[in-house]
C-alpha cells in the first residue's frame, strides 16, 4: 500500500521502506526526510542517503514488539536511523514546479517534523500517573498503539483535491479568512487547476455550489494586511455568509495605510470610494432591513412588478434570544381540581373518623382499642406529610432545536459555528469488579462517549474506588473498541447507543435506515462487539496467568542471586539458606507493577491501601472536526467518510487509600471526580451515572442543558432525570421500576422547589457542588410562608462610588466575580474574607481554586437571555480548550491524595456531604437549603437506563440501606424540621417526610397484628359494627381509590405498578424498615457504626429465554429480613383458621367480629402474597430456617395467648381465671 505525501520542492527527500512482510502490516514504516540533493539509488541499510549534506533533526518511528503480544510506537527524534534489516531507504529529489516552490531544507524538515509528530496530548493518554502520601508523583510511559492514534491523523491528513478524477494535492492557500484553508468557506478541498478551471467557468465551488469570493486567490502578502487590521475591522471584513447576502449588509470598510489592497483601495491607504452602482448590480437590487417592502425568500423586489404578491413582514430579529427553551404546564384542572378536593374530603373524612374512634372505645378490649387507635393516628398523619407536596404537579418540556439555533450557528463573534455550549463532565463510579462486571461498566461508558453532545465539550471520568487492574484493562478495551462504536453510532443515528442495548433490542432494527451499507456495517460491528466481549471476560484468567509468569521468573531470579551471594560467601552448597516468600505482585502488560490493589494483598498495594492513579485512556479532542474516510484507506472497519471520528476524553481514577483515614465510600470517590475534573477539564456542569445506567437517549444531556441555560436556569442547582429499569420480570413482582416514586411524587415536587436528588442521572452545576449560593433567592416568612423577601446574592454595584469608576480591565474582572460564600448561619462574607476562605475551605492547590472562576463564568447564561444580569457574551465557549500536559495531571494526582480534604469543607459543606448512607438526599437537600431550585426532567424517550436487583434478599437490602439513610437523616441537622426560610413550607413537608417514613413501620407491625390478636381473643377494635364506623371507613377508603385513580391519570403509570407499590409498602414496611429503625437508633445512642455491601449487579449474560433472564428472580437466599413477615403470614393464617373454626362450633356465634378479623387478615396476607411467592421460588422450595423460625415464633405467640386468655371451658384447669399479673 502506498502512501502518497504533499511535500514541497527543492528538499530531497529519504523515505524509510518497511517490506510487507513476516507479519507486518503495511503502514508499520518511516516517512523521514533530511537534506541532500541528487539522486539516488537504494542505499545501504547501515548508511543514510544524501551524500553530504546536513541532516536536521527528523522524527524516527520504529514498531516496538511489547509483552503481551500488543504493537506499540517508539518515538525518537535523532539525526540517525536505527540498523536494522526490515527497513530500506530511498532519496527522492523532488523538481520544482509552480504549485511547488523551492523552499529551505531546513524549513521543509521542520514542516515534515511537524507534520508527522504526534501531538503532545498522546503523551499524555499513554502515561499513568500514580502518586500519594510520602511518595513522589512519577510518570509511567506506555507507547501509544498503531491501531489507534495513527488512524485519526491519517484522518485528519487527507488534503488531496476532492475532484474525480483527480488526485492533485489540494490548494490551501485562499479562503475567505485569508489563511491557509480552502479557497471556499466550505471547506471543499481542491487543486489549483481545478480551480482555475472552476472559476474560469460558472464561478462556483463544487461543493456548496455557491461563488468564489473575489479574495480567494490571494498572495502573502494579504496576510501582512489581516495582521494590520483591528478585531472590530476583521469582523467588518469577514465574508458575508449567506444570510448576510440575503439580507444585503453594507459594512463601511477601512484599509490600513502602506500597502495597497483589494477592493479598490487608493493610493497612500485612503479608503476607496463605494461602488453604489456595482453593490446594486451584486445584489441585483435588494434592500436590507428598513424599507417599506421585504422581499421573500428567492424573490427579489427590484422592478418585479407584482406589487405585494413577492413580499412579506421583516423577520423579527429578536425572536432569536427570546424563544424560550423549555416550556412549563401544569396538570389540568380538569384533574388537579378534584384531586385537591378528594383529598381535602379525606382530611375531614379522617378528623371525623378518628374523632368518632376515640370517643367510643371497646370496654371489652380496651388495650386492643388503644393500638388500634394510636396507630391509626400515625397513618393519618403519615398520609398527610405524603399527600401535601403533591398539591402542584407539572410537566416540563425542552425544544433541542432552540438550543441547536442559539448556541450552534454561525455569528459575528462565531462565524465558524463552533458549539457554544458549555462542557460537561461526566463521571461514573465503580468499587468492586466482581459485584460491578466490567462488561456492564464498558457498556454505560460506550454510550457516554457516543452522546449526541460536541465532542471536545464532553468528558467521561471512571472511578474505580476499589483500584482493580482488571477495571484499568477492561477501560483500555472499552477505549480501542469506542473507535468503532461511536463512528457507527454518529454515522447511522442509532438508539440506544449502548451496545449490549442495542444488538439486544426485540424490534426491527431495519426500521428508517436508509443507507445501503448499514446492514454490512451492522453485522461487522456486531462481530466486533462480540470479540470485545469476549476479550473482556478473559481478562480476569489473562491477568492471572500474567502474573504467575511473572512472579514465578522473579521467584527464579531471587533464588540465583540468593545463591550466588552465598557462593561468594563461602558457604556450602547444601548449607544454603531457605528462601525467604516472595510478595506474589499484579503485573501489568508491559511487565510493571500494578500500582493499585494485587490479587494477593500486600503493603501499598490492598483495597484500602494502594497510591492514586490517573491514566488518560483517550486524550483530549482537537477543537476541529476530524472527518474519517473509506475503510480501505483508513485501515478501519467502517466506512467514515464525512463521519467526525473524534473521541470525547475518558480519563480512569482510582483515588489514594491509606490505612487511618475515612474515606467515606461513594460521597468521597465523587469529591474526589470533582477536584480532578475542575483540574483537568473544568465542565461547568456534572452528570453522574451509576455504573449500570447507561445513556438510553443520545439527546439527554442536551435536554438537561435546556433547562441550565433557558431563563431563570441561573438558581438551578441540577436537573434530574427519572430512573428507568432494565431485566425487570413482566409482572414487577418487588415494584423495582418505583414508578409511584419518580413519576407521582418527583413530578409533584417539581412544581414546588424541584425534585430530590435520587443519586444517579442527575446533571450538576458545579459551583453550586462548590457550596456557592444562588444569585437570587427567596425567604419566606409569616404564617405558611406566605410573606416573601426577595434576596440578591450577588454584589451590585452602588452610584456614585470611586470603587464603580473602573477601567474596562476592570469590568472583566468583575465579571468574574463568584457569588458570595455564606457561613454556616447563611450572613454573607464580604469580598475580602471570601478569597481568603477560599484555600481554607477547598485545600491548597492553587489550580483547583483558580478554576473555579472559570467554572463559573462558563455555567452562566447568555447575555442576550432576558432575565439574565451577569450573563457572559454569545461565542464565549467557542474557542479551543488548551491543550492537556503533564504538570496539570501531576496536579490532579495531589487533590486525589488521601490527606487532601484535612482541615477543608469537603463533605461537610462542600461537594457530596458525608456522614449518611444517602448522601444524594443530604447533597440535594443541603442545595436547595441555600435557596438553589432543581428541575425534573422526563424525556420523550427515556434518558437513562439501568439494573435493579429483582432477587427478593437483595431487594430487601436495597431497601434497608436507603431506610437507615432515612433515620440518620432524621437524628441529623440535616432534618428538614431545621430548614433555612429559603426552603418553601411544602418543601419542607416533602423533606421531612423522607426522614419519618421508616418509623411508620413500628406501627405497621402492630397493624399487621392486630387482625390475628382480635381472632384469637374474638375481640374487635370496635364494640360493634356501627353504622358510623362503617360509613366513614366506606369514605375514606373509597377516596383513597379515586386518589389513586387521579394520580394514574395525571402521572401516566397504570393500576397494576400502583398496586404493586402498595403491596411493596407493606413487604418493606414489616422487613427492611423495623431493622433500619433499630440500626439508626443503635448509631445515634450507642455509635454502632453501619456498613453495607455493595448491591450486585446483573452481567450482560447470554442466555436465551425467559427462564434464564429471570433466574435470579426464583433464589431464595436467607436473610434475616424474612422473619417478620414470614411470621404475620402465619400468624394470620392460623388465626382465620382458629376463629372460623370457633365460631362455626359456637353455640352463639358472632360472625360480625368474625367478618371484621377475617377482613383485615385478609388485607395483610394480600399485601404480602408477593413476598410469600418469592419464598416459594421457582419449585417451592424454602430454607429450612424460615420454617423453624417462624413455626417457633407463631408458636410462641399462640401458646401466650392461649395463657394470657384461655377459652371459656378452659379457665379453671388452667389457673381459674386467666392470666394475671403478681
Amino acid at each position: 500500500m502506498s502512501r502518497r505525501l504533499s511535500l514541497p520542492a527543492g528538499s530531497p527527500v529519504t523515505v524509510t521502506v518497511s517490506p510487507v512482510a513476516g507479519g507486518k502490516s503495511p503502514g508499520e514504516g518511516v516517512v523521514k526526510r533530511s537534506g541532500g540533493g541528487g539522486l539516488t539509488s537504494p542505499a545501504p541499510r547501515h548508511s543514510l542517503g544524501g551524500g553530504g549534506s546536513s541532516s536536521p533533526a527528523t522524527l524516527q518511528v520504529s514498531p516496538v514488539r511489547r509483552s503481551g503480544g500488543s504493537r506499540y510506537l517508539g518515538a525518537s527524534r535523532d539525526g540517525g536511523v536505527e540498523a536494522s534489516a526490515e527497513f530500506v531507504h530511498y532519496t527522492v529529489q523532488i523538481p520544482a514546479t509552480p504549485e511547488r516552490t523551492v523552499v529551505d531544507s531546513t524549513e521543509a524538515a521542520a514542516a515534515a517534523a511537524e507534520e508527522v509528530r504526534p501531538p503532545q496530548r498522546s503523551y499524555i493518554s499513554g502515561t499513568i500517573f500514580t502518586g500519594g502520601l510520602n511518595c513522589a508523583t512519577r510518570g509511567h510511559v506506555l507507547n501509544t498503539s498503531v491501531d489507534g492514534g495513527g488512524k485519526a491523523v491519517a484522518a485528519s491528513g487527507n488534503l488531496s483535491c476532492k475532484m474525480r478524477g483527480c488526485d492533485m494535492p489540494a490548494f490551501l492557500g485562499g479562503g475567505g479568512g485569508g489563511g491557509g484553508g480552502s479557497p471556499c468557506d466550505c471547506g471543499f478541498m481542491i487543486c489549483r487547476e481545478c480551480y482555475m478551471d472552476c472559476v474560469a467557468g460558472a464561478g462556483n465551488c463544487p461543493g456548496c455550489k455557491e461563488p468564489y469570493t473575489a479574495d480567494s486567490d490571494t498572495d502573502g502578502d494579504d496576510d501582512e494586511y489581516d495582521e494590520a487590521v483591528s478585531s472590530s475591522e476583521e469582523r467588518d471584513q469577514m465574508p458575508l455568509t449567506s444570510m448576510a447576502k440575503r439580507f444585503s449588509m453594507v459594512h463601511s470598510m477601512k484599509f490600513p495605510s502602506g500597502n495597497g489592497c483589494a477592493g479598490g483601495a487608493g493610493a497612500g491607504g485612503k479608503p476607496a470610494e463605494f461602488d453604489h452602482a456595482r453593490w446594486l448590480f451584486e445584489t441585483k437590487g435588494t434592500y436590507g432591513y428598513g424599507n417599506a417592502l421585504w422581499p421573500k425568500d428567492g424573490q427579489h423586489g427590484g422592478g418585479g412588478g407584482a406589487g405585494f404578491a413577492g413580499f412579506e413582514e421583516p423577520p423579527n430579529f429578536g425572536a432569536r434570544c427570546r424563544r424560550p427553551l423549555t416550556r412549563k404546564t401544569s396538570v389540568s384542572q380538569a384533574v388537579l381540581s378534584p384531586y385537591r378536593l378528594l383529598i381535602a374530603i379525606r382530611l375531614v373524612a379522617l378528623g371525623f373518623f378518628l374523632t368518632w374512634r376515640i370517643r367510643h372505645p371497646n370496654p371489652e378490649a380496651v388495650w386492643l382499642w388503644a393500638m388500634s387507635v394510636t396507630c391509626e393516628v400515625w397513618f393519618a398523619f403519615s398520609w398527610l406529610l405524603d399527600s401535601l407536596p403533591k398539591l402542584c404537579p407539572v410537566t416540563r418540556a425542552a425544544d433541542l432545536d432552540v438550543l441547536a439555533e442559539r448556541f450552534e450557528s454561525p455569528t459575528a463573534r462565531n462565524p465558524k459555528g463552533r458549539s457554544d455550549l458549555p462542557g460537561i463532565d461526566v463521571f461514573v463510579s465503580t468499587a468492586d469488579p466482581e459485584k460491578e462486571p466490567p462488561l456492564v461498566t464498558a457498556n454505560t461508558i460506550l454510550s457516554i462517549l457516543a452522546a449526541d453532545y460536541p465532542v471536545e465539550k464532553l468528558a467521561c471520568y471512571l472511578s474505580d474506588d476499589g483500584g482493580a487492574l482488571l477495571t484499568f484493562e477492561a477501560l483500555a478495551e472499552t477505549a480501542s473498541f469506542a473507535r468503532v462504536w461511536v463512528p457507527f453510532c454518529r454515522k447511522h443515528g442509532v438508539e440506544p447507543r449502548c451496545p449490549e442495548a442495542y444488538f439486544g433490542q426485540k424490534r426491527d432494527f431495519l426500521r428508517n435506515k436508509v443507507r445501503v451499507d448499514f446492514v454490512r456495517e451492522r453485522r461487522k460491528v456486531k462481530r466486533e462487539y462480540d470479540e470485545f466481549k469476549v476479550r473482556v471476560n478473559s481478562l480476569p484468567e489473562a491477568i492471572r496467568r500474567r502474573s504467575d509468569a511473572y512472579n514465578a521468573g522473579e521467584e527464579l531470579r531471587a533464588r540465583r542471586r540468593q545463591q550466588e551471594e552465598a557462593m561468594a560467601a563461602g558457604a556450602l552448597p547444601g548449607a544454603l539458606p531457605e528462601m525467604e516468600a516472595t510478595v506474589k505482585a499484579t503485573w501489568m502488560s508491559d511487565g510493571s507493577h500494578w500500582p493499585g490493589t494485587w490479587l494477593t494483598p500486600a503493603p501499598d498495594h490492598s483495597r484500602g491501601d494502594h497510591a492514586g492513579i490517573i491514566q488518560a485512556m483517550l486524550a483530549p479532542p482537537t477543537s476541529e472536526p476530524v472527518m474519517g474516510g473509506e475503510a480501505a484507506e483508513t485501515g478501519g472497519l467502517i466506512d467514515t467518510t464525512g463521519v467526525d471520528v473524534r473521541l470525547p476524553m475518558l480519563v480512569y481514577v482510582s483515588r489514594e487509600k491509606r490505612p487511618g483515614y475515612d474515606h467515606n465510600k461513594k460521597a468521597g470517590a465523587m469529591n474526589a471526580l470533582v477536584r480532578t475534573s475542575a483540574i483537568m477539564s473544568n465542565g461547568p456542569f456534572i452528570l453522574n451515572l451509576d455504573c449500570d445506567h447507561y445513556v438510553h437517549n443520545s439527546a439527554a444531556l442536551r435536554e438537561g442543558m435546556c433547562f441550565m441555560l433557558d431563563r431563570g436556569g441561573d438558581r438551578v442547582c441540577y436537573v434530574q432525570f427519572p430512573q428507568r429499569f432494565e431485566g425487570i420480570d413482566p409482572s414487577d413482582r418487588y415494584a423495582n421500576h418505583n414508578l409511584v416514586f419518580f413519576d407521582v411524587a418527583m413530578r409533584a415536587m417539581d412544581g414546588l422547589q424541584g425534585p430530590m436528588y435520587v443519586g444517579t442521572g442527575c446533571v450538576f452545576r458545579r459551583t453550586a457542588l462548590y457550596g456557592f449560593s444562588p444569585p437570587r433567592a427567596t425567604e419566606h416568612h409569616g404564617w405558611l410562608g406566605r410573606r416573601k423577601i426577595k434576596l440578591l446574592l450577588r454584589r451590585k454595584p452602588t452610584m456614585g462610588k470611586k470603587t464603580d469608576r473602573k477601567t474596562s480591565n476592570d469590568d472583566d474582572d468583575r465579571e468574574m466575580m463568584l457569588p458570595p460564600i455564606e457561613d454556616d448561619g447563611f450572613q454573607q462574607l464580604d469580598d475580602i474574607e471570601s478569597s481568603a476562605l477560599l484555600p481554607r475551605r477547598f485545600g491548597g492547590s492553587a489550580t483547583f481554586v483558580a478554576s473555579i472562576p472559570v467554572a463559573e463564568y462558563q455555567g452562566r447564561l447568555l447575555q442576550d437571555t432576558p432575565g439574565a444580569h451577569h450573563g457572559r457574551p454569545a461565542g464565549a465557549l467557542a474557542v479551543p480548550r488548551e491543550p492537556l500536559d503533564a504538570a496539570t495531571v501531576a496536579e490532579a494526582i495531589s487533590v486525589i491524595s488521601c490527606f487532601y480534604e484535612e482541615k477543608t469543607e469537603w463533605g461537610r459543606r462542600i461537594g457530596w456531604i458525608y456522614g449518611s448512607v444517602t448522601e444524594d438526599v443530604v447533597t440535594g437537600y443541603r442545595m436547595h437549603n441555600r435557596g438553589w431550585r432543581s428541575v425534573y426532567c422526563v424525556t420523550r424517550r427515556d434518558a437513562f437506563r439501568g439494573t435493579a436487583p429483582i432477587n427478593l434478599t437483595d431487594r430487601l437490602h436495597q431497601v434497608l440501606r436507603w431506610a437507615t439513610g432515612s433515620v440518620e437523616i432524621f437524628f441529623s441537622r440535616n432534618n428538614a424540621l431545621f430548614a433555612s426560610p429559603r426552603m418553601k413550607l411544602l418543601q419542607r413537608v416533602a423533606y421531612f417526610n423522607v426522614g419519618m417514613y421508616p418509623f411508620t413501620s413500628v406501627f405497621l407491625l402492630v397493624y399487621c397484628v392486630l387482625p390475628a390478636v382480635s381472632l384469637f381473643s374474638g375481640k374487635f377494635i370496635v364494640q360493634s359494627l356501627n353504622a358510623t364506623f362503617l360509613a366513614l371507613l366506606l369514605v375514606i377508603t373509597l377516596t383513597l381509590c379515586l386518589l389513586a385513580l387521579l394520580e394514574i391519570k395525571w402521572s401516566g403509570i397504570t393500576l397494576h405498578e400502583w398496586w404493586r407499590n402498595e403491596q411493596f409498602w407493606v413487604i418493606g414496611g414489616t422487613s427492611a424498615h423495623p431493622a433500619a429503625v433499630l440500626q439508626g437508633l443503635l448509631k445515634v445512642i450507642a455509635g454502632v457504626d453501619i456498613s453495607f455491601t455493595l448491591t450486585s449487579k446483573p452481567g450482560t449474560g447470554d442466555g436465551d429465554g425467559e427462564d434464564d433472564a429471570f433466574a435470579e428472580l426464583y433464589e431464595v437466599r436467607w436473610s434475616y429480613l424474612m422473619v417478620p413477615p414470614v411470621t404475620i403470614m402465619m400468624v394470620n393464617a392460623v388465626a382465620v383458621a382458629v376463629a372460623s373454626a370457633r365460631t362455626l362450633y359456637s353455640e352463639f356465634p358472632q360472625w360480625s367480629k368474625l367478618l371484621g378479623g377475617a377482613f383485615f387478615s385478609f388485607w395483610v396476607l394480600c399485601h404480602l402474597y408477593p413476598f410469600a411467592k418469592g419464598l416459594l421460588g421457582r419449585r417451592g422450595r424454602v430454607p429450612t430456617i424460615v420454617f423453624v423460625w417462624s413455626g417457633l415464633i407463631s408458636m410462641t405467640v399462640s401458646l401466650l395467648w392461649v395463657y394470657i386468655s384461655p377459652p371459656e371451658g378452659a379457665r379453671d384447669r388452667i389457673g381459674g381465671g386467666g392470666f394475671s399479673f403478681p
